[in-house]
């Protein structure tokens, strides 16, 4: 059965939200930063962008390119408010949803055509009411699938509206390059290039023996993409897949060496990892730490715990173990700490009274911290950590997942 998919992105978002928040700021180059001291560019305005000023840049090259550009801190709690409202404005049209990261999302609109007459002004009334209620614009695509919707809605922008017919994929992928593809890093890229496989028809002729070679399983899944055939569903919130991974990273303020302060940090992350963990109703047996060197190098080292871990202080003690195992010679600048290997939890309590007793516990206080905020109540060991907290909207972000309270509605 043909299906009508659209991705819709908002454009600019935590830019553009600042803009529409503070009325001063309109027409001016904008960028979006973190709120700790040693930051990158998290989005820009399209005035920005206009000098160069590019997402991950530091602030001395953002600042080289544009003087005048005008430097925000991060409001991520007005963003996901903002973010609900518009996932709101998608549920009138269709109740399949696919929340894709906090500022874009799909819809499958197969079911809903004969309703509203055609695609394209289903398309329009999500952007005119985006425009009204929030003041916000979105770059919306078409196709028949999640693959060229996500494609077709980068091809204009800002504010662009594309449809991808089927009759016309095989003449668009031709010669698209197979970086545009969404799900193709760079890393792939280059290993298709070595190959000599440079755009998107090329790679859908392509050999599946010879990419199943190169890159295992996968192999197979490249060559539809580059064929521009995708059949993954849109999944609403309720019929999503499981979750693999639970993970949190952290850019730190200044560099650190001292074990007593990594250990500090890494506490903290295993807090903000233990607490996902728990909300999802998951345990896992993989506990991965991320080092960041103040050159920029980086390397992961995993440990596997001997039984299935949710608790904060038993990720944290697998973190520190795997820290001490390490030799570090060099300053640390980012920390990340990593729960895979997951398996769905048994609510069950456990059958010991002391297990039982601290089950009770991390549940009583991941119910204050969702009541009052994060860190609300917290380990004594982090009350020497300032600027609590990520700074950064995690990727598994969803509407259900964030309480909106203290933001001034628009």
């Amino acid at each position: 059965m043909a299906r009508t998919i659209m991705h819709i992105d908002m454009n600019a978002f935590f830019a553009a939200v600042e803009q529409q928040s503070n009325p001063a700021l309109r027409g001016c180059p904008v960028a979006v930063v973190g709120s700790q001291q040693r930051t990158i560019i998290l989005t820009s305005s399209y005035e920005a962008r206009e000098y160069g000023v590019k997402t991950g840049m530091t602030l001395y090259e953002a600042r080289q390119r544009c003087p005048q550009i005008q430097l925000v801190k991060a409001n991520n709690r007005l963003y996901t408010y903002v973010s609900c409202q518009i996932m709101q404005i998608f549920q009138d049209y269709t109740p399949l949803v696919e929340v894709f990261s906090v500022d874009e999302a799909f819809l499958d609109v197969s079911g809903s055509l004969h309703y509203f007459g055609s695609v394209e002004r289903i398309a329009y009334l999500i952007k005119s009411r985006i425009k009204t209620r929030l003041g916000l614009t979105c770059s919306v695509g078409i196709a028949p699938n999640k693959l060229l919707a996500k494609l077709a809605s980068d091809m204009h922008k800002p504010d662009g509206l594309t449809l991808i017919q089927t009759e016309a994929v095989a003449d668009l992928l031709e010669k698209l390059p197979v970086g545009e593809i969404c799900g193709i890093g760079r890393k792939t890229t280059q290993k298709l290039n070595q190959l000599g496989i440079f755009t998107c028809g090329e790679l859908g002729r392509f050999s599946v023996v010879k990419l199943k070679a190169q890159f295992g399983i996968i192999g197979e899944q490249l060559v539809l993409m580059g064929r521009g055939i995708d059949s993954r569903p849109v999944l609403s919130t309720d019929q999503e897949t499981v979750v693999k991974t639970v993970g949190h990273s952290m850019t730190l303020q200044h560099d650190v060496s001292a074990r007593d302060d990594i250990a500090r940090f890494l506490l903290q992350l295993s807090e903000m990892v233990g607490r996902r963990a728990r909300r999802y109703g998951v345990t896992g047996k993989t506990v991965t730490l991320t080092v960041r060197h103040t050159d920029f190098s980086t390397f992961s080292r995993q440990q596997i715990q001997p039984l299935l871990i949710s608790r904060s202080e038993e990720i944290y003690h697998a973190a520190l173990r795997i820290l001490d195992g390490l030799l570090l010679t060099e300053p640390i600048r980012l920390l990340g700490v990593r729960l895979s290997n997951l398996q769905y939890r048994d609510r069950q309590l456990p059958l010991l009274l002391e297990e039982r007793r601290r089950e009770q516990l991390s549940e009583s206080l991941d119910q204050v911290n969702d009541r009052y905020g994060e860190f609300t109540v917290m380990s004594g060991h982090l009350l020497s950590i300032k600027g609590k907290g990520s700074h950064v909207i995690s990727p598994a972000w969803r509407p259900e997942g964030i309480r909106n309270i203290g933001v001034q509605r628009w």
